[in-house]
């Protein structure tokens, strides 16, 4: 799998932040194709940090209703990355400049 398509971008919350600090685990939406492996190589590539450990779990969509009509959302895929003690991933976080 090429590594560019991997990850698709970051998921940032509340509790993921807290995870952040004090775990050193960082959260990303990936490709659903995409193993553990290519998930760790594509965060060491592209962030040029050392990976220790992936967690990852198929999100399903959630059925949503506007009006009459009903649809349900896509699954994704995400991914919990670890990374060595020190390494640190700089985030872009939206807000208020």
């Amino acid at each position: 799998m090429n590594i560019n398509h991997v990850i698709k971008g970051p998921l940032i919350t509340e509790k993921l932040d807290k995870a952040r600090e004090k775990q050193r685990q960082y959260s990303f939406i990936v490709d659903r194709q995409a193993s553990k492996h290519d998930v760790a190589a594509a965060v060491t590539s592209l962030f040029k940090v050392t990976v220790e450990g992936v967690r990852t779990t198929i999100m399903r969509g959630k059925i949503k209703r506007i009006g009459k009509n009903i649809g349900q959302r896509s699954n994704f895929k995400k991914a919990f990355v670890t990374l060595k003690e020190g390494d640190k991933i700089e985030l872009f976080e939206g807000g208020a400049a």
